[in-house]
């Protein structure tokens, strides 16, 4: 595996390796305190056209712990696909760092960066998929659960990058994936054909009813109704996902051991009320810290040093 641009680019074994790398090394972290310097002298670029709090974070912080170091370049200053060719942005670049880390709106720049980069390319969110957030959910479903296959997850939202990485992922490790939206904003066919083209074992079921989609659920995810980029539709996608919260009421239908995802940030009293996020049944900051716990592996494995 030279780059990580879609969970579906990788073998069911792939993904399982990275997971057990990232296991073993937050292992490690929270016994000693220190993770071995494995990326020594190490650099990556990071690349943001989009804000970010745990992108930017959790990659910088996984370079830290594994000794490397990391550089964020912003939009303005590199001017990727405007001010410069994405190509010649790659090929300077490979030539100078050791990975790169792109966080963009076109999934078509990350996928030209790969195309032209010698170093790996890391997809740190694009408007099609979101790799790096999906692992992470499945790393902290696994640790709560203690297994996978079998699992169902209930995403209760807009089928969008993350829906789409979420239901490959669950795919690839034997899962259950249930959308429940307005059905105007469910995977479009091509989407939803293509996942099943890639993961045809995967058990994909859509519904409008977000109480049905929840009665056998292991896990609730939800995620803002209102992306980057889609501002100018907020008021049509409030009125919309009204009846879609994450609140108590619907909570209380699903089974008692069902645990909360939330891929952050999080817009309390709109997707998500306070008293569940905050609840016992929330695991969203855990989830949030195996951003950085799921990138230290994956940036060890990409680099050659797991």
């Amino acid at each position: 595996m030279k780059h990580f641009i879609s969970i579906s680019d990788c073998t069911a074994e792939e993904l399982r390796r990275l997971l057990d790398v990232s296991v073993e090394l937050k292992r490690q972290y929270l016994e000693r305190r220190r993770n071995d310097p494995l990326l020594a002298g190490r650099t990556l670029a990071m690349i943001f056209e989009k804000p970010s709090l745990r992108t930017r974070v959790s990659f910088t912080v996984a370079m830290t712990h594994l000794g490397g170091s990391a550089m964020m370049l912003r939009q303005e200053e590199v001017g990727l696909g405007s001010r410069e060719p994405v190509k010649d942005v790659a090929r300077v670049l490979s030539r100078m760092c050791d990975a790169i880390m792109a966080r963009t709106f076109e999934h078509s720049k990350v996928s030209e960066l790969a195309r032209w980069s010698s170093v790996p390319v890391i997809n740190g969110l694009t408007d099609h998929s979101h790799p790096c957030q999906a692992m992470a959910d499945i790393m902290t479903i696994e640790e709560h659960f203690g297994s996978l296959a079998g699992r169902t997850v209930a995403f209760i939202g807009d089928g969008n990058n993350v829906a789409r990485s979420l239901a490959t992922a669950c795919g690839k490790f034997g899962m259950r994936f249930i959308l429940a939206c307005p059905r105007a904003y469910a995977l479009k066919e091509e989407d939803a054909d293509r996942i099943m083209g890639q993961v045809p074992t995967l058990d994909l079921v859509a519904t409008d009813d977000p109480a049905q989609a929840v009665r056998e659920a292991d896990v609730i995810y939800t995620d803002t109704w209102v992306s980057m980029g889609q501002e100018a539709e907020k008021e049509k996608r409030l009125r919309d996902f009204a009846a879609y919260q994450v609140n108590e009421r619907l909570l209380a239908q699903a089974p008692k051991h069902a645990i909360v995802l939330h891929c952050l940030p999080a817009y309390r009293g709109l997707e998500i009320t306070d008293g569940v996020l905050e609840g016992p049944q929330s695991l969203v900051f855990p989830q949030a810290e195996n951003r950085l716990h799921f990138q230290k592996g994956l940036l060890a494995v990409l680099l050659g040093a797991r």
